[in-house]
């Protein structure tokens, strides 16, 4: 074989290895951007996971925080409204406090309330005879209170006798606004119809319902009182 065969066959050698080797780095090229490609994509689904994570640990702790901002707002208005309603309620109480005296001015009517106040306890206490405890300066009034009570009394109780005396010995304060006591049991029993007596009851039993009127029904209770 001459020079110029072997220089050309050394050359052909040369560009196919040559070649080779473009094709072998081409394919290496390939494989090692695919691969980079599949990682960069891990690498991004990673941190995308972990932004998402983030933003929802962060979005669970901002509605937590408004949820508890809410609900300590929303507990200082209830407890600020039933604290004006009470003020409310209590003013209102002292108020007719205030005007109880008033009811004892009319003569005529204070003796119907006197009456009405002694039957309640005559028909409580089912006794024969009863006693009656007053301020001094309404012993005229309740005198002709228990007469009318009596007379009531009987008709009601078809003829039974009733016997009621005020006792004396034992007056109601002088700084009462009013109303009266009837005793029975040989004392043992005191049946307390003043009118501060019958304002607590009415505070106590009748709040319910006064509640009712002024504020409307309470949607959040379960149970009525």
């Amino acid at each position: 074989m001459s020079d110029d065969q072997v220089a050309g066959e050394l050359k052909k050698m040369t560009a196919f290895i040559r070649q080779e080797a473009l094709e072998k780095a081409k394919e290496i090229q390939i494989k090692a951007d695919e691969e980079f490609a599949i990682e960069k994509s891990k690498l991004v689904r990673q941190e995308t996971a972990a932004i998402d994570s983030q933003y929802e640990k962060k979005f669970k702790q901002a509605s937590m925080s408004q949820q508890i901002t809410r609900s300590t707002l929303s507990n200082k208005t209830r407890i600020k409204m039933l604290s004006a309603r009470q003020e409310l309620l209590d003013d209102l109480f002292e108020k007719a406090r205030g005007r109880l005296a008033d009811f004892a001015k009319d003569k005529g009517s204070y003796q119907e309330i006197c009456k009405n106040l002694i039957l309640e306890g005559l028909y409580a206490l089912n006794e024969d005879k009863v006693a009656v405890r007053a301020r001094e300066r309404d012993y005229d009034v309740v005198r002709k209170a228990i007469e009318g009570a009596e007379a009531e009394y009987k008709q009601q109780m078809k003829g039974r006798e009733i016997h009621v005396d005020i006792d004396e010995q034992n007056p109601q304060s002088e700084g009462s606004p009013g109303g009266l006591s009837i005793i029975g049991g040989g004392g043992r029993i005191d049946i307390n119809n003043t009118f501060e007596e019958r304002l607590k009851l009415l505070e106590t039993d009748a709040l319910p319902s006064i509640r009712k009127t002024l504020f409307g029904t309470n949607k959040n209770r379960k149970f009525a009182d």
